[in-house]
């Protein structure tokens, strides 16, 4: 079984197996090798030594001699972050006798890159706990075993529910086969307040856009960089693409809408017909609507029985022949 990784921290924070062994070792002299092992963070802080006599065994250093030599480490690095002071003092002082109108006024970046799921998710968190108005979001299937984690969820709700309650608006794009996992449907119908979602065959990658002021993007195929947009005109275009798609997209909640089928064929067949057509593959056709392989040939398989076609090239012929991606009338 894998020993836990012993926490970080500072002298000035010694934990609990640290504060232990170093008391028994004050006790008895010297502790095992064993027994410190418990907490190797004293051999770092110096208060645990190898015994000069029996290398298995550690002796403490006197609490006195390891504080005041704490103490004197302390006041040089004071003393050093001073002479650094100093310099730049020294530096700046002639710069800031320069008239600087013509400088650029401080102010926040127009885009920046974010690393690291916890810092992009704080950023979203900050950004919509100073709004009131309107999220924009498009959430394509999420495999990330972060994203999936319960507490991500709860973090999240939270954090809508807190816009709701300040009279805020949520819009969401999901593709059509989230239509009925029991997580989305379920996640919504805890929210109170002015949500609505809708459904896309296909959607573009993850975006959030709040109060029309900043949008979020990966940057990154696994997310966890992002690019935090505030760049007036990119967020503008951003907001016009979800707009777009939003009034293609079909209504999931509060009131869903079903898809009509034609000819006996669904919405999502249809969907597929255009890709097959197009000439892509089953995995292909699977990853850009959302699916496993499998469904993805179980639909091939359908259509390809609605409008009898006994091949792949007999069934493109077929698709084109029988109108099902003509525009309507």
């Amino acid at each position: 079984m894998n020993t836990p990784p012993h926490p970080e921290h500072g002298v000035e924070d010694l934990c609990a197996a640290g504060t232990e062994v170093y008391e028994q070792a004050l006790r008895e002299g010297r502790v095992s090798g064993a027994e410190a092992e418990r907490a190797p963070c004293l051999v770092d802080f110096g208060l645990l030594t190898h015994s000069v006599t029996d290398l298995l065994t550690l002796e403490p250093v006197a609490p006195a001699v390891a504080f005041h030599r704490m103490l004197r480490a302390m006041e040089d690095r004071v003393a050093e972050e001073r002479r650094r002071e100093q310099r730049l003092a020294e530096t700046f002082e002639p710069l800031l006798r320069i008239d600087g109108r013509r400088a650029g006024a401080e102010r926040i970046p127009t885009l920046a890159v974010l690393s690291g799921l916890d810092r992009i998710g704080s950023a979203i968190t900050a950004a919509m706990a100073a709004s009131s108005g309107e999220v924009l979001a498009i959430q394509p299937h999420i495999t990330h075993t972060t994203y999936t984690a319960p507490e991500f969820h709860a973090e999240a709700l939270a954090r809508d529910q807190a816009l709701l309650d300040r009279g805020g608006r949520i819009r969401t794009l999901y593709q059509h086969t989230l239509r009925h996992a029991p997580s989305i449907v379920a996640r919504y119908e805890r929210l109170h307040g002015n949500v609505a979602v809708r459904t896309l065959d296909e959607i573009p990658d993850r975006l959030i856009v709040i109060d029309g002021a900043v949008a979020f993007l990966p940057a990154n195929e696994d997310r966890t960089l992002a690019l935090e947009v505030r760049h007036p005109s990119l967020v503008a275009f951003c907001v016009t693409v979800f707009d777009r798609l939003w009034h293609l997209a079909t209504p999931m909640y509060p009131e869903r809408v079903h898809q009509p089928s034609l000819n006996g064929i669904s919405q999502r067949q249809r969907a597929i017909a255009g890709l097959l057509v197009e000439g892509h593959t089953d995995a292909v056709i699977a990853v850009r609507l959302g699916m496993n392989i499998r469904t993805a040939r179980v639909h091939i398989a359908k259509l390809a029985a609605t409008l009898g076609s006994e091949s792949r090239a007999q069934l493109g012929y077929l698709i084109g022949r029988s109108g099902i991606l003509d525009p309507p009338a």
